[in-house]
């Protein structure tokens, strides 16, 4: 570079440093292109710094450390959405003692109308009894009564279709309860007397129990919404019972 001084000879009355010095001058007034100078430049993979590519800045996210022995949030969230578990306690075996002692009571009464088992009356007695009651189809009836009663009564020790054999026995000591009615006027609640319901009132109010509460989960319908969640079906069965107890002492005498 020439210098104006020592008359156009560079390096005639100056030293080193100047001549660095000027330099550095010179480069610092040059124009700085900007790192974008258009935008063109955004996908043209040069920018103002060079031929290197750009990088956009990245985003350090902020994650916290995990805590020992806690857990994750998601599983907590998880956990907090999850149904709670039910603890029913000992409220399975009641009722199945319960299911038990009703059905055999139930097998008992109707093994003796069926076969005459323990003293009891067998069909011809018991199709006697139904006649003198004024029912119009004793024969028919004393069947289906005995074999009723054995069958609901097995199907509600096992837990299978409870609902339905716990309506089936309503229906059944609905009419027993109307039958001693008729045998004489007048209420009469202890089973000492002669036409007293006492006995058949305890059967019926364990059957609309074991309809309103279901069979629990030891019963071969454990698994069944009305074993353990029963609702409105129930009472609709519930109903039905009722109804068809009533129907067969109007329509059936």
């Amino acid at each position: 570079m020439a210098d104006k001084e020592t008359g156009g000879t560079p390096g005639a009355g100056s030293s080193p440093y100047d001549n660095q010095q000027d330099e550095r001058t010179l480069e610092m007034r040059r124009p700085r292109a900007s790192y974008l100078d258009s935008e063109d430049d955004l996908g043209s993979g040069t920018t103002g710094l060079g031929n290197d590519a750009y990088v956009p800045p990245t985003e350090q996210m902020y994650r916290p450390e995990p805590v020992y022995g806690a857990e994750p949030a998601g599983a907590v969230a998880a956990e907090e959405r999850a149904p709670a578990k039910v603890r029913r306690g000992t409220l399975d075996l009641g009722l199945f003692v319960l299911r038990a002692v009703v059905g055999a009571i139930l097998v008992v009464h109707g093994l003796q109308k069926l076969v005459g088992l323990w003293n009891g009356p067998g069909l011809d007695g018991f199709e006697a009894t139904l006649r003198d009651a004024g029912y119009q189809q004793p024969a028919v009836l004393a069947i289906a009564g005995a074999v009723g009663e054995v069958a609901a009564g097995g199907l509600l020790i096992l837990g299978l279709l409870t609902p339905f054999a716990a309506a089936a026995i309503v229906a059944i000591m609905v009419n027993a309860v109307l039958f001693k009615h008729e045998l004489e006027p007048g209420y009469q609640f202890f089973a000492s007397e002669s036409s007293g319901v006492e006995y058949e009132i305890l059967l019926v109010a364990c059957a609309v129990a074991l309809v309103l509460t279901g069979p629990g989960r030891i019963a071969v319908d454990g698994r069944r919404g009305w074993a353990t969640r029963p609702f409105l079906g129930s009472f609709v069965v519930l109903l039905l019972g009722v109804a068809a107890g009533v129907c067969l002492w109007i329509f059936g005498r």
